[in-house]
């Protein structure tokens, strides 16, 4: 599996050479849609599967989905990854036996979130650490992990993909060139959020959400407020559409009855545990790239406002408007960024209030018009 991620020929050297002898602890290190993810997953499934990651065996089906039963996955909940998810997670699962033989893997994604209390934790598993056990640390800015914890794991970087390459890969799987340039520019550059932009169920759902709020905010207060509340029914029916995931997750675990089997039940609530806390950050998630679409939107308007060509542009498909001029459309976007900025940072913020604030901005700015 390890050999089918693309065009990260070092990063995926160093790791097949790992393979052989595992060491302990490994951070993988580079930019959001490096193919961190893709290769963790390979390198998971290398290390579990019997044939050394064939990519067809259980072993290897559910490590490519973050379902194996000796894969344990830890995300930040919320702005950090909190002591007691590491010491319930993490600590105590390292020195457990494993649920099936072989060895226990840890992937913590956004390591560099750990709070400090829940760094000194791992550490504490880092410097005596289960002879069957693997950490895979995952991070966009792994400078700011504790150089304590740096100091004990192999550091393997990703480099940024081009956009070319994003695109290339898009079309090879069938994809249009002019839907797969629009998926890469949106995701700017994620591979993994490009293919799901395209391929998804949901597709482009929250751009069509982003138009109709410009829509409706440039026509005054009234509408401003009215898309608000568009976004805001449109991310809750996305939350909706993810409950049909956990069943699929839990199904290779459950009997012929559909009753949880005895020797993964803990696999099976680290499973519904992980999806809870996707569920809870479901509706945040699409709220953010509703206004990142907004915000490429209002980009494109300032684009062509200063004479810039399609190249410039994020959504190819759509005809920048004129209905505000450049500088009042980065006064928007200006605008549109803080809201993103502000939901990001503090989770307790409510969230109709922020979106209701940021439109009502940008239809003060349009009536300035």
């Amino acid at each position: 599996m390890l050999e089918h991620v693309p065009a990260q020929e070092a990063a995926i050297s160093f790791l097949q050479g790992a393979a052989m002898r595992p060491h302990h602890a490994y951070v993988l290190a580079g930019p959001e849609g490096s193919g961190k993810s893709l290769a963790a997953r390979a390198f998971v499934a290398t290390l579990l599967c019997r044939d050394g990651g064939c990519g067809h065996c259980r072993d290897c089906r559910l490590a490519a989905d973050d379902r194996h039963p000796n894969e344990f996955v830890v995300e930040p909940e919320g702005r950090d990854i909190h002591v007691d998810t590491v010491r319930d997670e993490v600590w105590r699962c390292a020195y457990r036996t494993a649920p099936e033989p072989g060895r226990k893997i840890f992937v913590i994604r956004e390591a560099d979130r750990l709070s400090p209390a829940a760094a000194d934790t791992l550490l504490k598993v880092l410097e005596d650490p289960p002879a069957d056990a693997v950490f895979l640390l995952m991070s966009a800015r792994a400078h700011e992990l504790p150089e304590t914890v740096l100091s004990r794991c192999h550091v393997v970087t990703f480099t940024a993909l081009s956009e070319r390459f994003v695109v290339d890969a898009l079309v090879a799987e069938g994809v249009s060139e002019v839907r797969a340039y629009l998926a890469a520019r949106l995701a700017g550059g994620n591979l993994g959020r490009a293919r799901r932009l395209v391929t998804g169920a949901d597709g482009l759902a929250f751009r069509e959400a982003a138009v109709a709020a410009i829509e409706l905010a440039t026509q005054g207060p009234p509408g401003a407020l009215e898309a608000a509340e568009i976004v805001l029914v449109a991310a809750g029916e996305y939350r909706k559409g993810l409950k049909t995931e956990l069943e699929g997750e839990l199904e290779p675990f459950l009997d012929g009855r559909g009753r949880p089997e005895d020797a993964y039940r803990g696999a099976i609530r680290r499973i519904e545990e992980r999806f809870r806390r996707k569920e809870r950050r479901a509706e945040r998630d699409f709220v953010d790239w509703v206004l990142l679409g907004v915000s490429s939107m209002m980009r494109d308007r300032i684009a062509a406002g200063v004479g810039g060509g399609i190249e410039l542009l994020m959504n190819l498909d759509l005809e920048p408007r004129d209905d505000l001029a450049a500088v009042r459309a980065a006064r928007a976007m200006a605008g549109i960024e803080e809201a993103r900025a502000e939901l990001a940072e503090d989770l307790n913020l409510n969230t109709r209030l922020v979106l209701e604030r940021a439109f009502l901005r940008v239809a003060e700015i349009a009536a300035s018009a």
